[in-house]
C-alpha cells in the first residue's frame, strides 16, 4: 500500500472519543436501514451546504450544484393529505424566493406514499431514476486495497479533492467551491491511484495510457455516516479517467474503499447509480451489492411559470 496513506486525527473515524462512527456497535448497522434512519444516512453522506427542516421534510440547499443536496426530502412528512399539501406549498414558497424551481427526492422505501402523485397533479416532472444498491460489510470480505491506491481517512484532504475535481469536475458558479464544501461535510475514507508514466498500474496490468506520472487515473470516497447505532459507509465520487476506463480501476477503487470502510468501524455500505447505468450497476452487484431501493426526482416548473 502506498506510503501516502494518512490520517486526521481532528475529526477521523478511527477515533475513540464518544458519538464517533468507530464506537459504534456493528451490529447495528448490519440490519436492514429503513425510515428516516436510512434518509437521515444517504443526506449525510451527501451532506448538503445548507438544510432547513419544513413540516418533516428536509430542504437542502447547495448553491444549485448537484440535484442531491439541492432537493426537499421527506423525513417525517405528514400522512394526510391536507397537511401534505400545506408542506408542499410551504417548500414551493421557500425555494420560489430563491428564484429556483422546487425539487423533490422520493425514495420508494420511504413515505408518505401519496407523495410522488401529489406532485405529479401539480405539473413536476420525474426524472433521474435511481438505484439504492447495499452490502453488509459484517464479517469476512473479499475486498482488498489495491497496493497502490493512496488512502486518506477523517477530513476532506486537498489533495484527494484535487485529483477528484480533476476527474469529475462539476458546472455551475462557485462549482468547485461549493464541491469541496459538501465533500468536507462528513468523514470519509478517500482513495486515488495515480498513473505511474508507463501504463503498468491499472487492474490488468495492460495499459498504456500516456500519463505523465502522478496523473489522478481514479478516485473514490465513501463517507462515513451514522446509521441507527451503527455506522454505514455511502460511497461517492468514483471516477476513472477517460483513457484508463474498462480496465478494473472503478472495481479496485470500490474494493479498497470497502476494505478501509470495513476497517474503520462501518458494517454497511450505501450507493447510488443511475437507472441507465448498466455498467455501473454490473460492477456494483458484482461485489455483492444488492438492491434496496429506488428513487426518483419530481422537478416542478420555474417560479414565474407557476404564477
Amino acid at each position: 500500500m502506498s506510503s501516502s496513506r494518512r490520517s486526521t486525527p481532528s475529526r477521523s473515524p478511527s477515533r475513540s472519543s464518544k458519538g464517533s462512527p468507530a464506537r459504534s456497535s456493528r451490529a447495528g448497522a448490519s440490519r436492514p436501514l429503513s425510515g428516516y434512519r436510512l434518509v437521515e444516512a444517504l443526506i449525510a453522506g451527501w451532506r448538503p451546504v445548507q438544510r432547513l427542516d419544513v413540516d418533516g421534510f428536509a430542504l437542502l440547499r447547495s448553491r444549485g450544484v448537484t440535484r442531491r443536496a439541492n432537493s426537499a426530502v421527506a423525513v417525517d412528512a405528514p400522512s394526510t393529505d391536507d397537511a401534505l399539501l400545506a408542506a408542499v406549498e410551504r417548500i414551493e414558497e421557500l425555494v420560489a424566493m430563491t428564484g429556483e424551481q422546487a425539487c423533490f427526492r422520493i425514495l420508494d422505501v420511504h413515505g408518505p406514499a401519496q407523495l410522488d402523485d401529489l406532485l405529479a397533479a401539480r405539473g413536476y416532472d420525474s426524472t433521474g431514476h435511481s438505484q439504492l444498491l447495499e452490502l453488509p460489510l459484517a464479517g469476512p470480505l473479499s475486498a482488498v486495497p489495491h497496493p497502490l491506491a493512496e488512502i486518506r481517512t477523517g477530513e476532506l484532504d486537498e489533495d484527494w479533492f484535487d485529483a477528484a475535481w480533476s476527474l469529475a469536475p462539476r458546472e455551475g458558479d462557485d462549482a468547485r467551491g461549493t464541491m469541496h464544501d459538501i465533500l468536507a461535510g462528513t468523514p470519509s475514507v478517500q482513495v486515488v491511484l495515480r498513473s505511474d508514466g508507463s501504463g503498468g498500474d491499472s487492474a490488468d496490468d495492460s495499459s498504456d495510457d500516456g500519463l505523465a506520472a502522478g496523473t489522478p487515473i481514479a478516485v473514490g470516497r465513501a463517507a462515513l455516516v451514522e446509521a441507527g447505532k451503527g455506522t454505514a459507509a455511502v460511497l461517492t465520487m468514483i471516477a476513472v479517467h477517460p483513457r484508463r476506463r474498462r480496465e478494473g480501476l472503478g472495481r479496485a477503487v470500490s474494493q479498497t474503499l470497502l476494505a478501509i470502510a470495513a476497517v474503520q468501524g462501518a458494517s454497511l455500505a450505501l450507493l447510488e447509480v443511475e437507472r441507465d447505468n448498466g455498467a455501473a450497476s454490473a460492477l456494483y452487484r458484482g461485489l455483492g451489492f444488492t438492491s434496496r431501493g429506488a428513487y426518483h426526482y419530481r422537478v416542478g416548473a420555474p417560479p414565474a411559470d407557476r404564477a
